[in-house]
């Protein structure tokens, strides 16, 4: 599904988009164990801004970094640049959420990121399971 850029975004558009991704250690989906909602999206059309808050399965969990970039990159290849997008883990849901919600939202971390192949290849499978 690729959104019309056109139209208003919808939030649950994007929830759709989104719930589908594969989660990196579980063999469910993000919508599935509800690390992702239909609450989960926060859509400013005046500004541009989207605001997607994950809430990971644990506190301590050590892939919140890359479920976060699978949704980051996810909605890239729906999206056009025109939108902000910040990811955010919900308040107070894990034990690092102000480190994890600076590399997530940070252009150059997530520039570095997405150039480490062992991270984009868990990236990769976590979104392509669920399109094959």
């Amino acid at each position: 599904m690729t959104l019309d850029m056109d139209a208003a975004v919808d939030p649950l558009e994007i929830y759709d988009i989104l719930r589908d991704i594969k989660d990196p250690e579980f063999p469910s989906s993000l919508g599935e164990l509800n690390v992702i909602t239909d609450d989960s999206v926060a859509v400013d059309e005046k500004t541009g801004h989207i605001l997607i808050t994950f809430t990971p399965t644990v506190p301590h969990c050590h892939l919140a970094n890359i479920i976060g970039l699978c949704i980051r990159a996810k909605l890239n290849s729906h999206l056009s640049l025109h939108h902000k997008v910040d990811v955010k883990v919900a308040l107070g849901s894990h034990a690092d959420e102000d480190a994890v919600n600076k590399q997530l939202n940070d252009k150059e971390r997530v520039a570095a990121a997405m150039q480490n192949p062992y991270i984009v290849e868990q990236i990769e499978e976590c979104i392509n399971s669920t399109e094959l």
